[in-house]
C-alpha cells in the first residue's frame, strides 16, 4: 500500500510540474510568432471565407505540431529525469528548441512562413507541424542518450 501511495504522489508531482510547462510552452509559442494562432483558429470557424478557414487550419497544424513536439520531449524527460528540476530544465530546453526549429524553418525556406500561415497556406502549416514533431522526437531521443 505504501508503494502505491508513493507511486501516486510521484505521479502527481510530475503531473503538477509537466502540465504548467506544457501550458507555458503554448504561451511561448504564441508569443514568438507574429500572427495570433488562437485568433486565426477562432476566426476560421466563424466564417464562410475560404482564406480565413485555411489560415485557421494552417495555424492549428503549426501550433498543434509544436505542442505535440514539446509533449514528446516532456514525456522523455519524465521518463529519464533524475528529479523534478531535471524535468523543468529539459522542458525549458524543449520549448527553446521548438522555437528555434520554427525560425530555422523560416530562415531556410524560400518563402516566409510567418506570412504563409496567416495567408492560409495549409501545406506550410502541415510541414511546420511535422518539423516540430520530428524535432520533438529527436530531442526526446537525445535526452535519453
Amino acid at each position: 500500500m505504501d508503494s502505491q501511495l508513493g507511486n501516486l504522489l510521484n505521479f502527481l508531482s510530475y503531473l503538477i510540474v509537466t502540465i504548467p510547462i506544457l501550458a507555458i510552452g503554448i504561451f511561448v509559442f504564441t508569443l514568438t510568432t507574429p500572427y495570433k494562432e488562437f485568433e486565426l483558429i477562432k476566426n476560421g470557424s466563424q466564417t464562410d471565407d475560404p482564406k480565413k478557414m485555411a489560415a485557421a487550419k494552417a495555424a492549428a497544424h503549426d501550433l498543434g505540431g509544436k505542442i505535440i513536439g514539446l509533449a514528446i520531449v516532456l514525456a522523455s524527460a519524465v521518463y529519464h529525469a533524475v528529479s523534478l528540476w531535471d524535468l523543468v530544465i529539459w522542458g525549458i530546453v524543449g520549448m527553446v528548441f521548438q522555437v528555434l526549429v520554427f525560425y530555422l524553418f523560416e530562415w531556410i525556406t524560400p518563402f516566409k512562413v510567418v506570412s504563409e500561415i496567416p495567408n492560409g497556406n495549409v501545406s506550410v502549416g502541415i510541414f511546420a507541424s511535422r518539423l516540430s514533431i520530428a524535432a520533438g522526437l529527436l530531442m526526446a531521443a537525445l535526452i535519453s542518450y
